[in-house]
């Protein structure tokens, strides 16, 4: 099974269960950021990400520059428990 074919399935077992007026907010504003344009200024695969600095987990800022110099670089985003 693919993975596009699990999030298929996740997506399709939430949608089972979800309460219609959460389902309309969630198609709303799913449409919305489709119709945005958002996706034609998105990285695509391949593409060279831009240097950036961010807080670590004490609050001191880190660029990615400096942590390229120790090797290659992951990017984990986490949305957090909602």
């Amino acid at each position: 099974m693919s993975l596009q074919d699990k999030l298929d399935n996740i997506k399709k077992e939430f949608e089972a269960d979800a309460p219609p007026e959460a389902l309309a907010i969630m198609h709303w504003a799913t449409d919305d950021l489709l119709h945005s344009g958002i996706m034609e200024r998105t990285l695509k695969a391949g593409d060279r990400m831009p240097g950036f600095t961010l807080p670590n987990e004490h609050g001191q800022m880190v660029a990615s520059s400096e942590l390229l110099l120790r090797g290659p670089l992951v990017l984990s985003f986490y949305r957090g428990v909602w």
